[in-house]
């Protein structure tokens, strides 16, 4: 791909909006701060209107002078924007419901009133000197067309960029990909996809925008925000690294470290099994797998671990045989007899059954010096 693509992170805002997650103006300081030196080149800070403590966070954060630009995010009215010009900042994110259903209910607008909306703001915003960016909200439920005089609608006004939410999660790839096509093909400024998690498909969806001409993807560390959460940056930018070569400016070895400072904040546990990041993401176990990737790691890795900065783990447990168990034994100065791998690979899988877990390198280490123990009494007639 040769496009540009930019991950703009939301976790100081829509990762702080997940059930429970408080973060303190250090965290907030040093997560931003992270996020900058791993290559993030835009970051929504927060929402100025909750009120004055947000406006001194949001001003703190300035304050550090990153070189990302710094966004918040707005509703569409005075009082909103207001607040956002009083931290200093210089570029929003104005956002208004696109659908019918979030129109009528949450603002009783009907589709005119809100094209009246978006042009009287953004024109306000713009003339103040502001980046603008247009958020339309629950835009995956929204009428099409009415979507496409919100885009002309706000680009005349003097907007520099859309951005369609997935609110509710409810797009797939192929729809978000048909949705985004057809969407970015009429629209005269940089376009930005804000993925959901609510169906597990934000990841992929995001990528489905971008391959269908959206140059801005809205991302979160770890995937965390409301409900399921939303796009995960680190799964985002691997991927986009990976399956299309793409340059995103993330430096991919700084995810790990950025996940679990982020983690730690949110009082949050990282599963074991959360691509990019979870701790057992490189570790083999089955048989057939560790001897493919003794001989050639592209048997079963869709990636170098280098990439991101971890490393491969072999684990012995129920599922491991002789080449994987001779491996471990060796790094530990053991060399695996041959006349007792199969032995060898039945005390394993009858202590991993026993204990219904992985076996450390320790405990391989003992059962095996108890079988050569065995062996030998046997070689000598003891019982």
């Amino acid at each position: 791909m040769s496009r540009e693509i930019f991950l703009n992170d939301t976790t100081l805002r829509d990762g702080e909006q997940a059930a429970g997650v408080v973060f303190t103006l250090a965290e907030k300081l040093e997560i931003a701060e992270s996020l900058a030196a791993a290559g993030v080149p835009e970051i929504e800070i927060g929402t100025p209107v909750m009120g004055a403590q947000e406006i001194e966070a949001i001003q703190a954060v300035i304050a550090l002078r990153l070189p990302v630009r710094l966004t918040a995010w707005c509703r569409m009215t005075p009082k909103d924007l207001d607040a956002a010009i009083e931290c200093g900042l210089t570029a929003v994110n104005l956002s208004l419901p696109a659908s019918d259903i979030q129109l009528l209910a949450k603002l009783g607008l009907d589709k005119s009133g809100a094209l009246e909306t978006i042009e009287r703001m953004v024109a306000r915003a713009a003339a103040g000197g502001l980046f603008v960016a247009v958020g339309c909200e629950d835009a995956s439920r929204a009428d099409r067309h009415h979507l496409g005089r919100v885009i002309e609608t706000a680009a005349r006004a003097g907007a520099s960029r859309i951005r369609l939410a997935d609110t509710v999660g409810v797009l797939d790839p192929f729809s978000t990909f048909e949705l985004v096509a057809h969407l970015a093909a009429q629209c005269p400024v940089e376009f930005e996809f804000h993925g959901h998690n609510d169906l597990g498909l934000a990841g992929a969806n995001t990528l489905a925008a971008i391959r269908a001409g959206a140059r801005h993807a809205s991302v979160t560390v770890l995937g965390l925000g409301e409900r399921a959460g939303n796009a995960a940056l680190e799964e985002v930018a691997v991927a986009m690294a990976v399956l299309d070569g793409a340059h995103t400016g993330i430096e991919l070895a700084a995810l790990p470290d950025l996940a679990c400072q982020v983690a730690r904040a949110a009082r949050r546990q990282t599963p074991a099994m959360k691509p990019i990041v979870g701790a057992d993401v490189f570790s083999h176990e089955t048989g057939t797998h560790v001897a493919g990737l003794l001989k050639d790691s592209l048997t079963y890795e869709a990636l170098d671990p280098a990439l991101v900065g971890r490393c491969r783990r072999i684990v012995i447990g129920k599922h491991s045989g002789a080449t994987a168990i001779a491996h471990v034994l060796s790094e530990s100065g053991r060399d695996l007899d041959p006349d007792l791998a199969a032995a060898m690979v039945a005390r394993v899988r009858r202590k991993a059954t026993e204990i219904k877990s992985s076996i450390t390198a320790p405990q391989l280490i003992e059962l095996y010096d108890w079988l050569c123990t065995e062996a030998a009494g046997r070689d000598l007639g003891i019982e």
